[in-house]
């Protein structure tokens, strides 16, 4: 049995952490009661852009639903209509299954394709360049002396001594 872990620490210094928190108590939650159907894969193809395949063998495009809400991805599979056939092993799983993943602020799903019983979803790391790292240049100030030129609030040009 797994333990909870303490996130009070977190809560005393930061803010704006509470979907952190939110995520580790889902992810313990979902192992403990994951049933492993369908296997998937997470795989990296770039450094922003990376995809999820799932084998669903037996399951038609039109039995498939994908939905992005609120940074959750989720796969859910309904078989729709139930057959006659009589097994004497049935192996290949039709069961009903809803797999949700987790998303990165600014993960985007691009697109979806269904081929050979495997669904991959891709997907891109898009951050906004407002957030992207940028470089500040520096400039050689000009010295004249001890004086600094300055605009004071109300744009009037001053001349202040240097310390």
């Amino acid at each position: 049995m797994m333990s909870s872990i303490d996130l009070s620490p977190l809560y005393r210094s930061s803010i704006g952490f509470d979907r952190l928190a939110s995520l580790i108590d889902n992810a313990m939650l979902a192992d403990s009661v994951a049933s492993g159907y369908p296997p998937y894969n997470i795989e990296m193809l770039e450094d922003d852009r990376y995809a999820i395949t799932l084998a669903v063998a037996g399951f038609e495009k039109s039995e498939l639903d994908i939905k992005v809400e609120k940074g959750v991805l989720s796969v859910r599979g309904q078989k729709s209509t139930q057959n006659d056939r009589k097994y004497l092993h049935q192996g290949i799983s039709e069961r009903t299954f809803e797999r949700k993943f987790n998303l990165a602020d600014h993960v985007e799903v691009v697109d979806a394709a269904l081929n050979n019983g495997l669904l991959t979803i891709n997907l891109v790391r898009e951050v906004p360049e407002a957030m992207k790292p940028k470089t500040i240049a520096i400039t050689q100030a000009e010295s004249s002396g001890n004086v600094l030129e300055h605009e004071t609030e109300a744009g009037v040009s001053g001349k202040a001594k240097a310390a």
